[in-house]
């Protein structure tokens, strides 16, 4: 068992280093990373809505008690509307005392990484599970969410670019969000026996993942398009959004 937990850490953090793949886009000038931050958020959401309906809700809906699982995911998106309230409240409040007029962190950033957290605290769980299992299946398993992780990884960096961090903070916030993967290896090998706590967990995190993406991201791109007025910029956000479906998509072989 030793050897087993020993191997699911390692992987874990493995796993977690993968968020430093933002560093490769430092080599980018800001006015080139600028023009390029629209198409991430766009790949982002082609990602995130692949990896919910494709990977989470498939699993969730396949293992789990139906009508739960769709409480849960109400229950993700509700908490995840009174969190951004309380985020906004709390940005209004530091925004009237902070009379220097910094710049702060827009809130679909913020909310990012509570949603991203929680998802690579499930990654972890699921990464103890699939070790408990035999360790190629946790080797195999672990190979699959890393090759995940890298598209969602850059797509999270551009969110919070986008969202006002600076590319230090971004790369650093994504790091240690990262970080939750860890605490979900922990405590799913505390808890192997039960299934109780990803029955919850994975149609949360999907319903959280789907606020962001619906709530926060594509008004995003609309206003980009908007602003540009440009049919070159919509077509290619449709295309990116298709690519990052299309990768998620792609996983499921390898799973």
């Amino acid at each position: 068992m030793n050897t087993i937990i020993l191997y699911g850490i390692l992987s874990t953090v493995i796993v977690s280093i993968i968020s430093l793949i933002g560093v490769l886009l430092l080599f980018l000038k800001d006015s080139k990373l600028k023009n390029t931050i629209t198409y991430l958020i766009s790949f982002a959401i082609g990602v995130f809505l692949g990896d919910i309906f494709v990977h989470i809700l498939p699993e969730a809906f396949t293992e789990f008690d139906n009508t739960k699982t769709a409480v849960y995911i109400l229950f993700g998106i509700v908490f995840s509307f009174i969190l951004e309230k309380a985020i906004h409240w709390k940005h209004r409040h530091i925004h009237k005392q902070d009379h220097s007029h910094k710049k702060h962190p827009h809130t679909y950033a913020i909310m990012n990484l509570y949603g991203d957290a929680f998802h690579n605290f499930i990654d972890g769980i699921i990464i103890a599970t699939s070790y408990a299992i035999s360790i190629p299946v946790g080797i195999a398993t672990t190979i699959a969410i890393i090759l995940h992780e890298i598209p969602q990884e850059i797509g999270d960096f551009g969110i919070l670019l986008a969202g006002g961090f600076s590319k230090t903070k971004a790369i650093l916030f994504n790091l240690l969000v990262s970080l939750t993967a860890l605490i979900g290896t922990i405590i799913g090998f505390i808890l192997i026996e039960t299934k109780g706590m990803l029955s919850f967990l994975l149609p949360f995190s999907a319903g959280t993942l789907l606020y962001i993406v619906l709530a926060d991201l594509v008004p995003q791109l609309h206003d980009k398009a908007h602003e540009e007025n440009s049919i070159k910029i919509s077509t290619i956000q449709v295309i990116t959004i298709i690519i990052g479906i299309g990768i998620m998509l792609a996983m499921t072989f390898l799973e």
